[in-house]
């Protein structure tokens, strides 16, 4: 015991334990309702029985209904489109935002940083904000696309089966560019100057220096950022109850608000444990996939 205080006092094994609280710590926070999540998800679950452990076994026989369900292919290609539209949206804007804020210009630094606003505002507050800019009668969108000529009418943003999708991904995107544009800006400041010097003396154009240096150099960084912008995207939740509520009739429904309509709304929660468990396989791929591609990359 004596060895133990002492190797406390001279600093030694204090990481031991500040590493062991954080792994209970995440345990506690993150383990164990991922476990209960899954263990749900084999298990017949009802209002009387969801504090308890022993329940019914199920089988697959949730995760063969929850395909079974008419919506579910519907929900599906939202998803997916939801998932790769705000990926693609967010991504290409926040590249070319990080590309222009790299160079020097009076006031880059202030107007970078009032892009981050939308990062650190509550996923709520952005839907309410974007629900009145979307607002079929008096929306801003609408009077700037009457104003410059592309529409003639109205356009029901939150309520057209046609729109309805397409407004959560207008407002995610909005959400999470600040986040990509951070993460590649950092990217970006990491390449050495002194490449594009010497291609711009070799007679390359703008074009040839961003294929040939920028793109290679930041690899890993846009590997990070597609990996993180997938999971957060998947996790969106806050936009759809302010913007459509998952309608009209599933046209907006994705996945992970398709699980809380199923697990608070029709209280199945088996249901809706079997469609986050889906998600989070969907969720642990990419990462797997990612963190292989990126150790080949190192080992390279």
């Amino acid at each position: 015991m004596s060895r133990f205080f002492n190797s406390m006092r001279d600093g030694v094994g204090f990481d031991l334990i500040l590493v062991g609280a954080a792994m209970l710590f995440l345990l506690a926070l993150a383990g164990l309702p991922l476990v209960y999540n899954v263990l749900m998800s084999f298990q017949q679950v009802d209002m009387f029985t969801l504090g308890s452990l022993i329940r019914p076994f199920a089988g697959f026989t949730n995760y063969v209904a929850v395909v079974a369900q008419p919506e579910f292919w519907l929900v599906t290609k939202n998803t997916l489109i939801f998932v790769f539209a705000s990926m693609a949206g967010q991504f290409v804007i926040g590249f070319a935002l990080a590309i222009f804020f790299a160079q020097n210009f009076p006031g880059a630094s202030t107007i970078r940083g009032l892009f981050l606003v939308s990062w650190v505002m509550p996923g709520l507050v952005v839907g309410a904000l974007w629900s009145s800019i979307l607002a079929g009668d008096f929306g801003v969108l609408n009077f700037l696309l009457r104003s410059v000529g592309l529409i003639e009418g109205t356009i029901f943003w939150k309520s057209d089966p046609n729109f309805a999708l397409w407004a959560v991904v207008i407002a995610n995107i909005w959400l999470g560019l600040a986040f990509n544009m951070l993460l590649l800006s950092v990217g970006l400041a990491a390449i050495p100057r002194d490449l594009y010097e010497a291609a711009e003396l070799d007679g390359a154009n703008a074009f040839q220096r961003f294929w040939t240096i920028t793109l290679p150099m930041m690899r890993s960084t846009i590997g990070a950022v597609m990996s993180l912008g997938l999971i957060g995207t998947l996790q969106q939740f806050d936009l759809f109850p302010a913007l459509t509520e998952g309608g009209p009739a599933n046209t907006s429904t994705v996945a992970g608000y398709w699980a809380w309509q199923m697990s608070f709304q029709l209280y199945d929660f088996a249901k809706g444990a079997t469609i986050s468990v889906m998600m989070f396989v969907l969720v642990l791929f990419a990462s797997v996939v990612y963190v292989r591609s990126t150790r080949h990359e190192v080992r390279g």
